[in-house]
């Protein structure tokens, strides 16, 4: 069937959006309407004609409104084939009449479970059940009949009922019926996902149901060529990076918004005040201090080189003393919990820079899963939440480290989780003075981090993501000048890698824990 007449529509929503005006729309074209509890008693109260749903079922609204569609008279007159005798047949038989529009959108299910300390009881009540089983119904019939669950419809199905004397083409039918079907899938998804996260289910599931939902198109991917979108989950966890406020500058980047996520995760894994800057996903300067602003200054200078044209966060509010060093150079993004009035008059006469603040400090949940997509399927691990214990770290070398390079060391460390493997840090003084990043050989990456220091390496730490599967690291770090080195340890050649670490009189601290990142 090409245009279908709409004569009968059945409507019940739960977001009442621009319904008045849709349902008066319906009623210009004589379309009789059914409806249900709260709709109806808002469509009568409008002045718009309702016909009870328990008028056509013959039964009451019951259980609470548990049940109030579940009936033969409604799922009959959604589903049968109007070209097929039989079905035409068995509707008169049993007085069903047919239904061509079902507008229906769901329970808040989503927005239930996001409120602070909602009970498992409350985010049942707000499952839909009546409304998924017209829904697809309705969508199975697109032959015959129209579904609705988006209001941002209604302006466009009026419009075509009016141009069509009351009618919808199959190819508007169509489209409406995979909106629904994605629609649905969307709400049982989320609520899998709720339940899943409880003592019900396992971690890792034998089958992942995933959905997000687009916040945006994006100009372009990593590279001009690739397209791209932004999406998010449909229940983020609050402290969640897509629930970043921008307050100036032009729209993100995919670049960006990876970079952005980087500099977030490392900046939150320090409670005192804390800057990083990253470039091309990886830190190139990090640096904690007493107050933020010598945080902001030392993580620049650290590599500044490097730095142009990079993402920063911080983890404290941006002040005007932040905001006047950073209209001093080029800076893709600033995202901080908050930016002082000042420091966003000052920040916002460039032009090209984009101001991000996350209300909530970005702290992982433990039960946070971490996903990277290959050919053809998914990889999901912990998110590694593991932040460096000292009481848990064993010291391996004959030369015990001062407290000083312990407070580099573990600074390191936690820098370290967020370098791409393989990874080297050199830090003094609770600063980054050189990052080797991503090479294939360790020692290349040694060589890089001293390259980066050059002088400053002297009496500096190394962190390693992972262990020295030889002594030829060590002996660049100590040619560098590096006095104290923390890794995790568990190579076959550990005795060879501590005896290197000896003879040059440096300390060595093994963590047993890993952080490769690739």
């Amino acid at each position: 069937m090409n245009n279908v007449k709409i004569n009968t529509a059945l409507i019940s929503v739960s977001n009442k959006e621009g319904l008045v005006d849709f349902a008066r729309g319906l009623n210009k074209h004589k379309v009789k309407i059914i409806s249900t509890g709260g709709t109806a008693d808002l469509l009568k109260k409008e002045g718009i004609p309702v016909v009870s749903i328990s008028d056509v079922t013959g039964f009451p609204e019951m259980l609470d409104g548990r049940v109030k569609t579940l009936h033969p008279a409604v799922h009959g007159g959604l589903l049968a084939r109007r070209d097929k005798k039989e079905h035409m047949e068995q509707l008169k038989k049993h007085d069903i009449n047919l239904i061509d529009l079902v507008v229906v959108n769901l329970y808040p299910f989503s927005e239930t479970i996001t409120k602070k300390d909602v009970k498992k009881e409350e985010a049942i009540e707000n499952i839909d059940i009546g409304g998924p089983s017209m829904i697809r119904s309705a969508a199975k019939n697109a032959d015959a009949v129209a579904v609705v669950v988006n209001p941002e419809r209604y302006p466009e199905i009026l419009k075509e009922l009016d141009q069509t004397d009351g009618t919808l083409s199959l190819g508007t039918r169509e489209e409406l019926m995979v909106e629904a079907f994605k629609h649905t899938a969307a709400y049982d998804s989320t609520i899998f996902n709720y339940f899943a996260k409880g003592e019900y289910y396992s971690d890792f599931p034998d089958t992942m149901n995933l959905a997000f939902k687009k916040i945006q198109e994006l100009r372009y991917g990593e590279n001009p060529h690739q397209r791209a979108a932004y999406y998010r989950e449909l229940n983020p966890p609050p402290h969640s990076l897509v629930f970043a406020k921008k307050l100036h500058g032009k729209e993100l980047s995919f670049n960006n918004i990876m970079d952005m996520d980087a500099a977030w995760r490392l900046v939150n894994d320090f409670t005192v005040p804390a800057c990083v800057v990253v470039k091309h996903n990886n830190p190139c300067g990090v640096a904690l201090a007493k107050d933020i602003d010598t945080a902001y200054k030392k993580a620049w200078d650290a590599d500044s080189l490097s730095a142009f044209g990079g993402v920063v966060a911080v983890n404290r509010p941006v002040d005007i003393g932040i905001a006047e060093l950073a209209s001093k150079v080029f800076i893709e993004i600033v995202i901080a919990p908050a930016f002082h009035e000042e420091a966003v008059e000052v920040l916002t006469q460039k032009k090209d820079i984009r101001l991000l603040v996350m209300d909530e400090e970005r702290m992982p949940h433990g039960s946070e899963k971490d996903y990277k997509k290959v050919e053809g399927g998914l990889l999901v691990q912990d998110v590694d939440l593991d932040r460096g214990e000292r009481d848990e770290m064993r010291i391996v070398s004959k030369r015990h480290p001062t407290e000083p390079e312990w407070e580099d060391m573990l600074f390191a460390w936690r820098v370290s989780k967020q370098v791409k493997s393989n990874t080297i840090v050199y830090a003094k003084d609770l600063v980054t003075v050189g990052i080797g990043a991503g090479q294939m050989s360790r020692v290349v990456s040694s060589e890089i981090a001293a390259m980066k220091a050059g002088k400053l390496a002297k009496g500096a730490v190394m962190a390693s993501d992972a262990f020295f599967p030889f002594r030829d690291g060590i002996d660049a770090a100590a040619k560098a000048g590096i006095k104290a080195v923390i890794q995790p340890g568990g190579s076959v050649k550990d005795d060879e890698v501590i005896k290197a670490a000896n003879e040059h009189k440096m300390a060595m601290v093994f963590t047993g824990i890993r952080h490769f990142k690739h």
